[in-house]
């Protein structure tokens, strides 16, 4: 492209949770290397559209621009990714934005991803630790272990996974593929483990390991590359151990 090149980026706005959702049209002088979040803060900085009206510039959600934070999620030309990795070059133009339709959108694409936190609540994805006193130093993992756990703690609870599974919408109350390894993750960890029990037990309630459909979406879409799959069948392995405990009253 040349330096007098613009991209057309289309945008889905929505002026408040209730209101009904309309495009926007806006040309945005290309730069080398441009990314989806550099082009909304040209628009932001002169919130012309494609027809030389003034408007709002759009709203959405950015932190780190590294993929480390995962709140600029969005749906870029059909597919949830993160705005901040997402190349305008390796694009197919006109570029349309819109927000991720598996949460409930505040305005234009920004969206309200607290069901993703209430699932991590509800299978207690965390390590509960007595804080009032020093423990001393905690037990020591394998590196081999540690490795593979950090493959898991890369989550950014960036939402992308939900918005690909056929199985999390409003029919369903299925907490989503990302809690999977979030449970794997703290089940493994020395100290977390004395919650297993727990945790499995929270999969085995609606919305838990009965709502996955295997349609291996998640591990697909993923932005951090997270066995997603993998995790999902480990988890469904352990609750069913966890319900032969149960029924013979071994609930620890």
């Amino acid at each position: 492209m040349s330096e007098n090149k613009t991209v057309r980026f289309i945008v889905s706005r929505q002026d408040e949770p209730q209101a009904s959702p309309y495009e926007e049209s806006f040309d945005v002088t290309y730069k080398t290397n441009m990314n989806v979040i550099s082009a909304l803060m040209e628009i932001r900085r002169n919130p012309v559209n494609a027809n030389g009206e003034k408007t709002t510039p759009p709203q959405w959600e950015m932190g780190c621009l590294e993929e480390v934070c995962g709140a600029c999620s969005m749906v870029i030309n059909g597919k949830p990714q993160q705005a901040c990795t997402a190349l305008v070059d390796q694009l197919e133009q006109p570029v349309r934005l819109e927000p991720m339709r598996t949460f409930p959108v505040v305005r234009d694409l920004a969206v309200d991803r607290s069901r993703m936190f209430d699932a991590l609540k509800q299978v207690k994805a965390w390590i509960p630790i007595d804080g009032t006193y020093d423990l001393g130093p905690g037990p020591r993992m394998a590196e081999s272990k540690r490795q593979w756990a950090y493959e898991l703690s890369k989550c950014m609870t960036c939402g992308v996974c939900l918005e690909a599974c056929p199985n999390v919408n409003d029919k369903s109350d299925f907490i989503g593929p990302f809690a999977f390894s979030q449970v794997e993750l703290k089940n493994a960890h020395p100290t977390g483990e004395m919650n297993k029990a727990e945790r499995l037990n929270s999969f085995m309630e609606e919305g838990g390991i009965q709502g996955c459909g295997n349609s291996q979406n998640c591990v697909q879409s993923c932005p951090k590359g997270i066995p997603l799959t993998t995790s999902i069948a480990a988890i469904n392995r352990q609750s069913n151990i966890q319900a032969f405990k149960n029924f013979f009253g071994d609930r620890d």
